[in-house]
């Protein structure tokens, strides 16, 4: 059994899995998996606890990410009491499944090595820099998460000992070749058909539609014959990018003055540590240093932390945001200065100096072009936004028209077409804008002009200001205006009724042995045509939907094709195809997938099943 866990697959649906469980981790933190609870608490699972602290983590962090993902819509749902209570249940219910997991992994004794958790972290791209394992981002990742590094490894053994467990679930299914032969049978199956078209065009082109009938319909179906509520709208755009004028040379120093930090790289420094768990070691390594030890050679053997250790004790380039603090208190000034013994939240460090990068600040010539654009920009946004006061002013003063606005901005203002909610001009296609004109807050009573918006502002540094010129709203057509429309849907639902039956009454008629049935309907079967299960087309689907042929004597169905005509089908032979080895492969690969997902599934099922619940009282808190 080990050996299957230890050659897991990369099957997609237990990556997926593997996942949920992942993502737990990850947004849940250490506590989940290193604190224990207290007093109050969410479950126990077969007497280990669930705190409420590790629900309430994990339902704030799921409710983050959906408020993250969904944005203003998740405002709304998280108005609805039971939507969040629902959400804050399935929290739970996570965090019992992780640890039926976890319980079950130790029942199977599955133990992850110190070089697989190693192997881990410098495979995971999260700590990578151009492909190579960077131990600053490393620390500074866990840190961030609250991690040290020895709980960042507990947390990643159980993740890995449960990866263990899911492929091992997975490994168990496989298809006997029997099974797969005739599933490939099916698949690959194909059918010759030949069909005789009913052109329901050409049947309607020969209908009536009388008046009474017209009128019925209409009357009958009103609501499908809405006219959109409709606009005409005056507006007038601001667009700071048209403002821009040239940066002169003392707006561009004074600016570049200003800003210097925005190119600069501040100082930066290249340490190495030996990080040992007692003093007494710490001691006993600075003293071989001082001897004329090898420092990299001791960090090797030495040091306790893997990541730094495997590169000799170097932790690479850091800047002062990315310093730790005990190694800016360290007092190392001087390359290849080396410290005493640093007492740290990690254990004992023994740290060296081994470069030192000056800040660096590009010259204004080697950056000015970049600056005189900052300046520009900057400019023309003053000015874009002393345009905006002044032409609002204006569009206030006057609220019955855009004159006074079109004067402040020196621009005329554009006047649109009729157009709805669906055909909304580009020029005016902004939320923001939309939202002005169609919450009716701009319209005037029985279709007169209302009064102007206020400013506007939308992406990219524009602004608009706008009035209704006209508005229509939301009415019934005419009949006049849809009296062809309703003759044509007339006409052709008496062809189609009309095709149909005559279909039926010619299947009939063949299914009876009558073959003479197609030639006195004046129709007759074309070419044969070979066709499988991957062509789209409804006539194609039906073929396969038909019995088998007997010998001599074609199997008959009706079905439409994609033009909406009534087609008769007549199957002529049904054979086995054949698939490349490669799909094949692919095809039973995905069968195995959803039967390990299934099996999966059965197993968190029965753990469940098997295993002593309690909940308490945190589990129903809001």
């Amino acid at each position: 059994m080990m050996d299957n866990l230890r050659a897991a697959s990369n099957h997609v649906v237990l990556k997926i899995l593997l996942g949920l469980i992942i993502l737990s981790f990850v947004l849940t933190g250490v506590g989940n998996y290193l604190i224990g609870g207290g007093g109050d608490y969410a479950a126990k699972v077969n007497g280990d606890e669930i705190s409420r602290a590790q629900l309430e983590r994990a339902y704030n962090n799921e409710r983050s990410r959906q408020q993250q993902m969904l944005g203003e819509q998740f405002s709304q749902l998280a108005s609805n009491e039971g939507y969040m209570q629902q959400m804050r249940q399935q929290a739970l219910s996570q965090l019992v499944d992780e640890t039926l997991l976890d319980q079950y992994v130790k029942e199977l004794s599955i133990g992850i090595s110190d070089d697989q958790i190693k192997q881990a972290i410098f495979n995971q791209q999260a700590f990578q820099t151009n492909g190579k394992f960077d131990n600053a981002k490393y620390n500074g990742l866990i840190g961030s998460m609250g991690f040290t590094a020895d709980q960042y490894a507990e947390a990643l053994r159980k993740q890995l000992a449960t990866q263990q467990l899911i492929n091992a679930v997975a490994n168990t299914d496989f298809m006997l070749k029997g099974e797969t032969d005739k599933l490939v049978g099916l698949v690959s199956q194909q059918r010759q058909i030949r069909q005789a078209t009913l052109d329901v065009n050409a049947l309607a082109a020969k209908q009536s539609a009388s008046d009474d009938e017209i009128n019925q319909y209409y009357q009958q179906h009103k609501n499908s014959f809405m006219a959109p509520e409709q606009f005409r709208v005056s507006y007038i755009k601001l667009d700071a990018a048209s403002m821009q004028t040239a940066a002169s040379d003392a707006d561009i120093q004074s600016w570049y003055d200003q800003h210097k930090a925005d190119y600069s790289q501040p100082q930066r420094s290249r340490f190495s540590v030996i990080q040992t768990k007692t003093q007494a070691d710490a001691d006993a390594v600075l003293a071989q240093l001082k001897n004329g030890g090898d420092f990299a050679a001791l960090a090797k053997e030495k040091s306790i932390d893997p990541i730094s250790a495997r590169k000799g004790g170097d932790m690479g380039w850091l800047e002062p945001s990315t310093t730790p603090d005990e190694l800016k208190n360290a007092g190392l000034t001087q390359k290849g200065q080396l410290s005493g013994v640093i007492k740290s939240s990690v254990g004992y460090l023994i740290a060296r100096l081994d470069d030192l990068q000056p800040e660096q600040v590009k010259p204004l010539a080697e950056v000015r072009d970049a600056v005189a654009e900052k300046v520009k920009q900057e400019k023309a946004v003053d000015a874009f936004y002393k345009l905006q006061q002044k032409v609002s002013e204006a569009a206030s003063n006057d609220n019955e028209s855009l004159v006074g606005a079109e004067q402040a901005a020196n621009v005329k203002a554009t006047e649109t077409g009729w157009f709805s909610r669906d055909n909304v001009p580009q020029d005016l296609d902004f939320d923001q804008v939309k939202q002005a004109i169609f919450n009716g807050g701009l319209t005037g009573a029985n279709g007169a002009p209302g009064s102007n918006s206020d400013i506007i502002s939308v992406d990219g540094d524009r602004a608009f200001v706008l009035r209704i010129s006209e508005h229509k709203p939301e009415a019934v057509k005419a009949l006049d205006e849809v009296k062809g429309q309703i003759a044509d849907t007339l006409k052709h639902d008496k062809a189609e009724q009309q095709a149909k039956a005559q279909a039926d009454k010619i299947l009939a008629d063949l299914k009876a042995g009558k073959q003479d049935a197609l030639t006195a309907a004046g129709l007759s079967f074309g070419e044969s045509k070979t066709v499988d299960r991957n062509t789209q087309d409804p006539v194609a689907q039906a073929a396969f939907n038909l019995p088998q042929p007997e010998k001599d004597r074609p199997s008959y169905g009706v079905s439409e094709d994609m033009q909406g005509n009534v087609v008769l089908v007549a199957l002529d032979k049904v054979t086995v195809g054949s698939m490349p080895q490669g799909q094949i492969e692919q095809m039973v690969k995905g069968v195995t997938q959803n039967n390990a997902q299934i099996a999966f599934e059965a197993l968190l099922q029965n753990l469940r099943k098997e295993a002593k619940i309690k909940y308490g009282a945190a589990a129903q808190m809001q």
